[in-house]
């Protein structure tokens, strides 16, 4: 993968380009692991590097610094900019709990970011980008969360951003609990709030992570089964109805 920069002046790229040498040695191993245990055969060919304003206001409108468009990954590597980014989901509400988390986390939950858009190119999943089907959207998009969560950090670090995610679907579930998981992505980015976005992310990992842990025994591999017989068979039913999952997405 090349890496290209796309700052407004030397010293953004100067503050940046420790934390980005550090993200890009940990891709190297994370991408080993995807090409050996889950078919990523063709990566990327560039990461562009840049800032929040440029990634959501020049190369794209989406309120989120990190995107995949086709063989292109969009990243910033700042770690304050994601520390206020991910403290602006709470929409102004106070939450010690949730606030002080975000407030220290460090550059190995930003690069969770990173791996989980390399891990979109794995040929594990069935739709491509340009794929007008999106009936499985929240299957990819969980399941990019999980992965590059659960094989990059450590146990006590995994453990805690999902009790904080789990938190944070409680806090808006009422506000953005609405809409199926089957319908995640059907409406526009550019229409809808950095929180409600967020939200889908946060049940799509839970929903994985109860798919690979209370259900298949932590076999990831048994999960993608089920998801690839789903598609044989024609998807002929939603994804959430084939997996049984209306009494967990409920208990959320």
């Amino acid at each position: 993968m090349k890496q290209i920069f796309a700052y407004e002046n030397i010293e953004q790229y100067q503050k940046n380009i420790q934390t980005t040498q550090y993200l890009v040695g940990k891709l190297e191993i994370y991408r080993q692991i995807l090409e050996k245990e889950f078919k990523l055969h063709d990566i990327p060919k560039a990461i562009v590097w840049t800032s929040e304003e440029i990634a959501t206001n020049i190369f794209s409108t989406v309120p989120i610094p990190a995107y995949t468009t086709k063989d292109i990954i969009y990243m910033n590597p700042n770690l304050e900019d994601w520390r206020q980014l991910f403290l602006r989901q709470l929409e102004g509400q106070q939450h010690f709990e949730i606030e002080k988390y975000y407030k220290t986390i460090c550059n190995d939950h930003i690069f969770c970011i990173l791996a989980h858009e390399l891990t979109h190119h794995s040929d594990l999943f069935l739709d491509e980008f340009d794929d007008e089907r999106m009936d499985s959207i929240w299957f990819e998009e969980g399941m990019c969360e999980y992965l590059s969560k659960k094989l990059t950090l450590n146990e006590n670090q995994f453990d805690e951003i999902a009790k904080i995610e789990l938190e944070l679907i409680h806090l808006f579930k009422d506000k953005y609990g609405k809409q199926s998981l089957d319908d995640f992505g059907t409406a526009s980015y550019e229409s809808e709030s950095l929180t409600s976005i967020m939200y889908d992310y946060w049940r799509s990992f839970q929903t994985i992570k109860y798919l690979v842990e209370e259900r298949s025994d932590n076999n990831i591999h048994h999960v993608f089964e089920v998801y690839h017989r789903w598609h044989k068979e024609g998807r002929k039913v939603s994804l959430t109805q084939y997996f049984n999952l209306d009494s967990f997405l409920n208990s959320l």
